[in-house]
């Protein structure tokens, strides 16, 4: 489990279960994530990665325990963590019926900004070119030039960043983050990519998640 004493909490998660469709994922999780650190959520395909995540920024409702912001409880929090929040998913946030430097513009960024983020992530050039002709890398990268705009939120949530990134991306992309870590951010993804950051924890779902034969049994004996 992450123990970092030294740095201030940001993130708590106390006994923590969530559910799916009816079927619970996981249970009993804790952890807590401090500034300048990064906690790696892992577990198998379906253990409840994404749901966790969704979970934490409050478009997935059905848990149990407790999460804290700050000190702050949820849902009170919630609107708090918003605030200081970068979340990008599976989808990544990008329109394909607008450019790369559009989308970016879109977020918030100025011209200048975003045309250096570009660059940032290798899609100098493409700033123009209407993001649904792009490649799933391509605009897999324009949302990760969210992360190298000025001023970006101190926490960031990210699910599986690394996908379809090509291997010059996942360097760059982990030179990023470590960056944001040195400046005091904070940072909660899931990935099966093995990662070389410094400040670095990992939690395993696969430790958390309910012994389905365990509820059969007990269902078993209780309607037998």
């Amino acid at each position: 489990m992450p123990v970092t004493p030294k740095f201030p909490v940001v993130l708590q998660v106390r006994d923590l279960a969530c559910d799916r469709d009816g079927r619970r994922l996981f249970e009993g999780l804790d952890f807590s994530l401090c500034t300048g650190t990064a906690i790696q959520i892992k577990g198998s395909n379906g253990a409840g990665k994404t749901t966790l995540l969704r979970t934490l920024i409050g478009t997935a409702s059905d848990f149990r325990g407790e999460i804290l912001w700050c000190g702050s409880p949820f849902p009170g929090a919630l609107s708090v963590l918003r605030e200081s929040l970068l979340y990008i998913g599976h989808q990544g946030g990008v329109r394909g019926s607008l450019t790369p430097l559009e989308n970016l513009i879109w977020y918030g960024a100025t011209r200048e900004s975003a045309l250096w983020a570009l660059d940032c992530v290798g899609l100098s050039g493409f700033e123009g070119s209407l993001c649904h002709g792009l490649s799933a890398g391509e605009n897999r990268r324009v949302a990760l030039a969210r992360l190298f705009l000025p001023q970006a939120p101190h926490f960031w949530i990210l699910d599986e960043p690394f996908t379809a990134l090509d291997a010059v991306g996942v360097v760059t992309l982990e030179q990023q983050m470590a960056a944001h870590l040195h400046s005091g951010g904070s940072i909660l993804l899931t990935s099966h990519q093995p990662l070389s950051l410094g400040r670095l924890a990992s939690v395993d779902l696969s430790d958390f998640m309910v012994d389905e034969s365990l509820v059969a049994v007990e269902a078993e004996h209780v309607f037998s």
